[in-house]
């Protein structure tokens, strides 16, 4: 299994951000050739009401980074990666790499 996370940074308008987001870029994510599976959560506030990190991480899972690869490579997952400036700009962090198992 081959994973990526993302996460996107506090958005200067949270509501226009979430529209585009649930409305656009999700649709599009989700026909991206090879994704099994995709996530997404919006963190709270720490236990003491802190802001957290990060206003929305998105978790997507694919067979192998070669899947992954062929899945970003093609129209579908260029098309995802383009709508990233219409909406991501406060900034957005993508780590990927094989997933670990819990025990």
């Amino acid at each position: 299994m081959f994973q990526v996370t993302v996460l996107y940074n506090h958005p200067e308008d949270p509501v226009e951000f979430d529209e585009h987001y649930d409305g656009v870029h999700t649709p599009l994510a989700a026909t991206i050739p090879g994704l099994q599976r995709y996530t997404v959560s919006r963190p709270g506030p720490g236990p003491d009401g802190t802001k957290p990190p990060y206003h929305l991480v998105a978790v997507m899972e694919y067979e192998s980074e070669a899947a992954y690869g062929a899945g970003m490579s093609a129209p579908e997952g260029r098309a995802t990666r383009a709508d990233l400036a219409n909406f991501a700009t406060a900034g957005v962090t993508v780590m990927a790499g094989p997933a670990g198992s819990v025990v």
